[in-house]
């Protein structure tokens, strides 16, 4: 009998257990089912929208025994996490030349999870004539967190050139920074109309401290060494800098 009664019992529950699995309601605040692409747009991962970002890395004056000048480090790109328009534009102006600036429009498509292929024009501006070049390259993060940029140049007359530059935050506080930088140029031949000179053209090393007063906005000081062609021979700067870091 009891056998019998045990047997009834686990048959009524079996029956009722999809019923109020059915009749059960989900809760209010469940997220509601939907494709990968559907999430992404609605938590705000979209890898296919478009935004942009304005960088001055650096604005700054900078002094030495040949004065005072204003130079800039800065770029500017918009597009997708896989490909952006991107414009970079460099101003370190010396006693030979005041107006010198490098200026560069690129492709940029991601390679890896850390580094992106870059590939476009460069134009350089200054005393002499103005240079053309066509630019490929690669930017990115390299191990224990190096920003890294290797850029090939092509001229006219067969002139090649490489760039190479690497900075490297140190965090002392969350707002207090400190960042070591090496840039480096090298041409295959020399030009004597812009006064450079072939090899390791030149070079420049700085140290800068900067304060993040909003992580858009940090005033910094430091100083830079700098090697570039003169009339005739290279000269070596020691400078004092000081400036601001700003993006939106």
């Amino acid at each position: 009998m009891n056998a019998a009664r045990f047997a009834m019992t686990g048959a009524i529950l079996a029956l009722m257990l999809p019923l109020s699995c059915r009749s059960a309601a989900p809760p209010a605040d469940a997220m509601p089912d939907m494709s990968e692409q559907a999430m992404s747009t609605v938590m705000g991962m979209d890898d296919r929208a478009a935004i942009g970002k304005v960088m001055l890395d650096q604005l700054e004056l900078e002094g030495g025994s040949g004065g005072t000048a204003l130079a800039w480090d800065g770029q500017a790109w918009y597009g997708t996490d896989y490909d952006k328009v991107w414009v970079k534009t460099e101003g370190s102006p010396n006693a030979a030349d005041r107006d010198a600036s490098s200026n560069e429009l690129l492709w940029d498509h991601v390679l890896t999870r850390w580094w992106d292929l870059q590939t476009g024009a460069r134009y350089d501006l200054g005393d002499g004539p103005a240079r053309g070049w066509a630019a490929v390259g690669v930017q990115g993060l390299a191990p224990y967190w190096f920003d890294v940029e290797a850029t090939l140049y092509l001229g006219e007359a067969g002139r090649a050139a490489a760039r190479f530059k690497v900075e490297h935050d140190l965090l002392i506080t969350q707002r207090l920074i400190v960042q070591p930088e090496i840039e480096t140029n090298l041409y295959s031949k020399s030009d004597a109309a812009r006064e450079v000179s072939s090899g390791l053209s030149d070079m420049q090393l700085g140290l800068r401290v900067r304060y993040e007063i909003r992580r858009e906005l940090a005033p910094y000081a430091g100083v830079a060494w700098r090697r570039t062609p003169g009339a005739g021979q290279d000269t070596h700067s020691l400078l004092w800098v000081a400036g601001f870091h700003v993006w939106f």
